[in-house]
């Protein structure tokens, strides 16, 4: 049995500190408005910052919106650094920038902590069902302590490389889910403006080559027009900002991203920024002037 400190308990962060909790492990958190009363029925300690919930635990692990938010919680007033005790285990399990991600192992490492970047795909679903894919970053000795726990979380937990390497492979993983989840609207658009049946079609490519986990989840979000979060648009542009600063430094073009990225930024200009991804479809729909299923 551990004990964690597990910081950012949102859509994502509520079941997998859940799954912890089922599993044995003593948690704190930071104390942000209401508990959730299932975690709170389970165990969960509130603390006042991160620096108490450092100082209370063996392992800490965050899962937060943005870099900033990462180094906020890290390395800011009242940070886990300053509660860190030798040997302690840093999970950072937010989607975050590659490089900052290196930086903050080195200062870690430095205060004589252990870091692993360890992001997650699946969505909510993925989350409470325990079914996530974990993309790690970090050295051998960190992937061996982490794991354990990565395994009470996901279902799919693979150590990429060094420090890094899991934030890489998360910026990589969200190109191809925004390109897909855009061709699943595109083809669904299309067949609804010829006047086919969505229903029938998404059936029958689910059959074919075509077939895809998002064609199956978030094509059937597009035909019912379930719009609800899921994975908030806001944060699928944070992660194509990271892709597109990337591949600049990288000078390597990636016009699909880019066009992807436009799609989600007239979402969020029409109010659709907390809208699941699979919104995409309704910037689609605007030019087209056409409603799938209508």
């Amino acid at each position: 049995m551990s004990k964690i400190g597990f910081i950012g308990l949102g859509i994502m962060g509520r079941p997998m500190a859940g799954h912890l909790l089922d599993a044995g492990h003593q948690l704190t958190t930071v104390k942000r408005g209401k508990l959730d009363e299932t975690l709170a029925s389970k165990g969960i300690e509130e603390l006042d910052d991160p620096r108490a919930v450092a100082e209370a635990s063996d392992v800490i692990i965050t899962i937060v919106p943005d870099t900033p938010d990462v180094e906020q919680v890290l390395f800011g007033e009242g940070g886990v650094v300053e509660g860190l005790k030798p040997g302690t285990l840093v999970i950072d399990m937010s989607s975050i920038a590659p490089i900052a991600t290196q930086a903050f192992a080195e200062r870690i490492t430095d205060a004589g902590g252990e870091y692993v970047d360890a992001p997650v795909s699946g969505g909510e679903g993925g989350a409470i069902n325990a079914a996530l894919t974990i993309m790690v970053g970090a050295t051998e000795e960190g992937f061996k302590r982490a794991r354990p726990l990565l395994e009470i979380m996901g279902k799919t937990i693979t150590h990429i490389g060094g420090h890094g390497a899991g934030q890489t492979c998360k910026v990589a993983n969200q190109i191809v889910v925004a390109l897909t989840i855009e061709a699943v609207a595109e083809g669904l658009l299309f067949a609804s403006k010829a006047g086919a049946d969505v229903a029938k079609v998404r059936e029958s490519l689910l059959g074919g080559l075509a077939q895809s986990k998002i064609l199956d989840v978030h094509g059937e979000r597009m035909i019912q027009r379930t719009f609800d979060p899921g994975f908030k648009i806001r944060l699928h542009q944070k992660d194509l900002n990271l892709a597109l600063e990337g591949a600049r430094s990288l000078n390597l073009a990636l016009p699909g991203t880019a066009n992807a990225q436009q799609l989600f930024q007239a979402c969020a200009a029409h109010g659709g920024a907390d809208w699941d991804h699979a919104g995409i479809l309704r910037a689609l729909e605007a030019l087209a002037d056409h409603e799938v299923g209508s």
